[in-house]
């Protein structure tokens, strides 16, 4: 008797039991890309898995309260630490550009000034 790739499906499924129905995922992920984009079924359970992981880092994080009950400033105490890294993002990107704007003035100078590259490391 032969399983076929259905009956084998299933196997695996048990074997890996994920925090969050795929359909879920999938939509979230679906929301976001292109249209055209197809999402690999690794890559799903890799989103199941570091999604569980997050959440398990917060639920840890929560736990740090001595309360018998998590409130919502909990949890955003929580997610602080990922909200934050969006800020930071943020804050990285207005820094390139501040960074790139002066660099353009920068060769503008020189240009005016008539120096080169050599000149200008040379200047005390």
């Amino acid at each position: 008797m032969t399983e076929t790739k259905e009956q084998k499906e299933p196997e695996t499924e048990k074997k890996e039991k994920l925090a969050f129905p795929e359909a879920v995922i999938v939509r979230v992920l679906k929301k976001n890309l292109e249209k055209e984009k197809m999402i690999k079924k690794e890559v799903k359970v890799a989103m199941n898995k570091w999604l569980e992981k997050i959440a398990s880092n917060v639920a840890k994080e929560m736990n740090k309260v001595p309360y018998v009950m998590v409130t919502l400033n909990e949890f955003k105490q929580g997610i602080k630490v990922y909200e934050s890294l969006e800020q930071f993002d943020k804050e990285k990107q207005r820094i390139f550009a501040h960074l790139e704007a002066m660099k353009r003035d920068i060769e503008r100078l020189q240009r005016d000034l008539g120096l080169t590259e050599e000149e200008v490391l040379k200047m005390p």
